[in-house]
């Protein structure tokens, strides 16, 4: 078992509390390890952390405008790695069938697959994957959730938390948009909230479970059907000469779930700005997915009123931004998505730091699905116009 090397030490001009009451004119970066839960130092620069004059070479964020990714957008393959790339074909075969294994990739490696699926109307397929727990966020759109396990109606701002090998598909009442996060060789699980207790943030009773009920018995049929299987991201397509979501019933302690952000209760502080990790979701071993939701903003006048400069080099990051005004980014809208790799010193941009730290406003409004990642991820090459090349530019707005 490893052991962190012991040590608290205090040198030159600093804070004695992380995150508050920051010497003036200096700037604070944290520097962790174990994403937001090992040792950490928290540095006091005279300059922003982000304040780079340019950037030469690979190391750099990203930003992607998912908006502009079509029904159609299909995911651009790397021959480099195969347990990462996603070796499907974008077009032609069971993968294009308008089911979500059409659905373009945006970041992967060996533990994580995370995509957007922009789709209307009913899956002509049902979807299994076998490689990995599949949680699905819906950014728009409702409907209904058909499953082995029977039927959950599904509204904006839903997670559905689809089991390894759970046969399944949608129909949307109108045009949906689902951002997929697959748990790659893995599962979903709920975190340990520690000393807060099991019922902070959501009790577990507030997870819904589908139904054998009315609707779904209404789908059985002796109508020839296509489970399209992902495994080692290839596609096989199973037909049987029925409809398969034919069970009367079931009985044990393994089911999809659904959880709406409207429904969690984030934990707050007035005199400290708490980590991401307070408002982890879901965990799995090489990845975590936080929730970020409307609370109120620290009321200390000693506090940062908004997430700190940070050097995660543990983990990767990606946030996708579902609704309101994301309170450490500006120029960023709903649908969109950012990539702060590891290595790359990242925080508020400079506008959204000034507003929020000169009594801005008294509460937040925005909802994000952040998902934190252990192993290096790989950019997929997506249709143009859909990343944001002058992202990297948006923390060089002059102070002042």
């Amino acid at each position: 078992m490893k052991r962190w090397i012991p040590m608290m030490h205090v040198a030159g001009r600093a804070s004695r509390q992380a995150h508050c009451d920051l010497p003036e004119g200096t700037y604070e970066r944290e520097c962790g390890r174990e994403g937001f839960a090992g040792p950490a130092t928290q540095f006091h620069h005279q300059h922003p952390p982000t304040a780079w004059e340019r950037f030469d070479g690979p190391l750099r964020p990203h930003a992607f405008d998912l908006n502009r990714l079509s029904p159609s957008s299909g995911g651009s393959s790397s021959s480099g790695d195969p347990s990462s790339s996603g070796s499907h074909s974008s077009s032609g075969g069971p993968s294009s069938s308008g089911g979500p294994w059409a659905a373009p990739i945006i970041l992967s490696n060996a533990a994580c697959q995370i995509r957007m699926w922009h789709k209307q109307g009913e899956m002509p397929h049902l979807a299994r994957n076998i490689d990995g727990d599949q949680l699905l966020f819906v950014h728009s759109g409702s409907g209904e959730l058909y499953c082995d396990y029977g039927h959950l109606t599904f509204r904006d701002g839903d997670y559905l938390l689809l089991p390894r090998g759970t046969a399944w598909r949608l129909e949307c009442a109108g045009p949906a948009s689902l951002l997929m996060i697959e748990a790659s060789n893995d599962d979903f699980a709920l975190p340990d909230k520690g000393l807060v207790g099991r019922q902070a943030i959501f009790d577990a009773s507030i997870l819904d479970l589908p139904a054998i009920d009315d609707a779904f018995a209404a789908q059985y049929c002796e109508e020839q059907t296509v489970i399209d299987v992902k495994r080692q991201n290839q596609v096989t397509s199973l037909i049987y000469p029925f409809n398969p979501l034919d069970a009367v019933g079931w009985h044990g302690d393994l089911a999809p779930v659904r959880l709406n952000w409207r429904d969690i209760r984030p934990l707050m502080s007035a005199r400290y700005h708490l980590p991401p990790s307070a408002h982890t979701t879901w965990l799995a071993d090489r990845l975590v997915v936080c929730t970020f939701c409307p609370r109120p903003v620290e009321s200390d006048p000693g506090a940062l009123k908004l997430p700190f400069y940070h050097s995660n080099d543990d983990y990767e990051e990606v946030l996708f931004y579902h609704r309101g005004a994301f309170v450490s980014r500006d120029n960023i809208r709903p649908g969109m998505c950012t990539f702060h790799p590891a290595g790359f010193p990242h925080g508020p941009h400079p506008g959204a730091y000034r507003k929020a730290m000169t009594g801005g406003r008294p509460a937040t409004d925005e909802v994000a699905v952040m998902i934190d990642v252990r192993d290096f991820l790989q950019v997929h090459e997506l249709p143009q116009g859909v990343e944001r090349p002058d992202y990297v530019e948006s923390w060089k707005v002059k102070e002042g």
